[in-house]
């Protein structure tokens, strides 16, 4: 069977439609307006303690979007650089920039001088939004950018009177969490909400193939692109994203959502309003779209501040009944090993979600252990918006394998070529492939870099080995460019990662390729384990037992911590420069 037949088919027995339906919305902007008008009084988002309900973001937003339309040089189609963490201000900026008509570029809080010259020039922002405790940061670099507006938030911005003094005055004065910094002409966030709380906003038009973010990725081989992802591109990945949650069987089953990924309406005729748990931060594509996802059904968002204060997020979990939590896999060991998480109630819990970073068979089980839940695995790119197919679940399981990345969204195509572009047949390795409408236009400004990852007539050549089996499930083998190559045989770190994993004094491990003068390259292993008795010989005998003798580790490292992305993702570049 052909691959694409093998993966309609696998669709088709999970419930999942083939295609997604004709677009509601011309827009970002309008899907928020439209939840705030049908559930006003729904909860909309929760960080530091404080909510919102979607009439109050979509009001506060209208006021941020007058506030750039009014008083400020921007026109439609400038670039706005959000660099925010998980408050609530973050959604109330957003969507506010996208109703002005203005491109977003996400950008990150922890970012160096350097990384934010190269972000602001390549993308050429004329405004930024920042957050106080790291505008020391942006003093030096913004004379050497094109942004003429800045405007700056500090942490409880938009929380009630008292508590935003308290919390405020205690980050800059008690915890000496704001450096000195100056700014010249930079504004307060709550000055530019009370000056567009009168006007009209004005209508822009945006349309479905205007560009709404420029998503930069990670950078790992050199300087971070702009992924350019428009609207159609995000609505697209919604609108998929709701079709694959219709399939899981959990929320089938709980009457969350109905067959078409609507939220079931309660008694009153208002919808349910549940919590989701986002801990990874909303500038990255992750969890950005899926905040998209959850205010088009208008469910309850729990934002947490610092994921890496993991007490701070068990005690904010406690506090809510969450019904969906997405995560990593670092993040799923990292709670799983501590006594108050597994204190908590996870009677409401029905759905994990699991991306960015491969997950492991020792932490899906250990989840799964500990919440009763089971973790569905998804896959995606910054360049594919970024869900392209996810472990759904279906009621029989026909739509859940571990290990592998699930069922492909509804009107997206995969492919498998060789090193000269030939498509392979199911069970052959090989680079994977997408096509489909949550796929990026091209990196911004650089036609030669598109042509290298996105073909004329649509297919994005993913940098991903995988491989689909005739059931229909596409398995990722590895990164193209962390394959290690030993006496000429491949190995994929994931598979030493994942048998490395399964020991059960090993927390966390990332393997890598070390050079080698007689085989080419090793298989090097950095270890955090939890006991101090455990040795290179003993990780040594135990992969053997395991894998065929060149997989095996030749080196093993044993570390306190392993480098991490900011979203936790394990950063083997800088292992590899070690």
């Amino acid at each position: 069977m052909q691959i694409q037949q093998s993966i309609e088919a696998l669709r088709e027995q999970s419930g999942i439609p083939k295609e997604i339906g004709p677009f509601v919305f011309n827009n970002l902007a309008q899907v928020l307006s439209d939840t705030a008008a049908r559930l006003p009084k729904n909860l909309a988002f929760t960080s530091l303690g404080c909510s919102i309900s979607y009439a109050e973001l979509d009001a506060l937003s209208d006021a941020f979007g007058k506030y750039l339309q009014q008083h400020t040089t921007l026109e439609s189609g400038d670039r706005i650089a959000i660099q925010l963490p998980n408050l609530i201000q973050y959604p109330v900026v957003f969507y506010g920039a996208l109703k002005a008509g203005l491109v977003v570029v996400n950008t990150n809080p922890l970012y160096t001088k350097r990384e934010l010259t190269h972000q602001f020039n390549d993308s050429g922002a004329k405004a930024l939004v920042v957050l106080a405790n790291v505008a020391h940061t942006v003093e030096d670099v913004i004379p050497k950018t094109l942004i003429k507006h800045v405007i700056v938030s500090e942490l409880a911005d938009l929380h009630g009177f008292f508590s935003r003094k308290i919390t405020n005055f205690g980050a800059r004065y008690i915890k000496k969490m704001v450096p000195p910094y100056s700014i010249p002409g930079a504004v307060s966030l709550r000055y530019c909400l009370d000056q567009g709380k009168s006007g009209q906003l004005q209508n822009t038009n945006a349309s479905l193939d205007d560009l709404a973010l420029l998503q930069y990725t990670g950078g790992t081989t050199g300087l971070a692109k702009g992924a350019m992802l428009s609207h159609r591109n995000i609505l697209a990945n919604v609108a998929q994203e709701r079709a694959l949650f219709a399939g899981f069987e959990s929320l089938a089953d709980s009457g969350v959502f109905d067959s078409k990924g609507n939220v079931n309406s309660g008694a009153d005729g208002s919808a349910s309003n549940h919590t989701v748990v986002l801990p990874l931060p909303l500038y990255h594509v992750y969890a950005c779209t899926l905040c998209a996802l959850m205010v088009d059904l208008g469910q309850h968002c729990l934002l947490i501040a610092n994921p890496r204060d993991l007490g701070s997020m068990v005690k904010d979990m406690s506090r809510w009944p969450v019904t969906v939590f997405c995560g990593l896999n670092t993040l799923f060991v990292a709670l799983c090993g501590r006594d108050d998480f597994k204190a908590l109630d996870f009677s409401a819990l029905k759905i994990t979600i699991s991306g960015g970073m491969a997950l492991t068979s020792d932490a899906a089980n250990r989840w799964k252990e500990i919440t009763g839940v089971n973790i569905y695995e998804g896959y995606g790119l910054t360049e594919t918006s970024p869900v392209v197919s996810i472990n759904v679940g279906s009621p029989n399981d026909s739509g859940r394998k571990l290990g592998s990345i699930g069922v492909s969204a509804p009107s997206t195509e995969l492919k498998v070529i060789d090193s000269e572009g030939n498509s392979l047949p199911c069970g052959e390795p090989g680079e994977l492939c997408v096509r489909g409408p949550q796929v990026m236009q091209g990196y911004w400004q650089l036609p030669e870099k598109t042509a290298e990852v996105l073909s004329e007539d649509g297919w994005l050549a993913t940098g991903d080995i995988a491989l689909i089996g005739e059931d229909g499930f596409p398995h990722i083998v590895d990164r193209l460019k962390d394959m290690i190559i030993v006496s000429g045989f491949n190995v994929f770190p994931n598979e030493v990662e994942e048998v490395v994993s399964s020991h059960e004094h090993v927390i966390e491990c990332a393997v890598v390729g070390v050079p080698d003068e007689r085989v080419g390259e090793r298989v090097k292993v950095f270890i955090v384990a939890s006991s101090p008795d455990l040795t290179s010989a003993d990780i040594i005998a135990f992969c053997r037992t395991e894998l065929t003798a060149y997989k095996v580790p030749h080196l093993v490292s044993f570390m306190d911590d392993l480098p991490k992305s900011n979203v936790g993702k394990i950063l083997r570049r800088e292992l590899r420069d070690k």
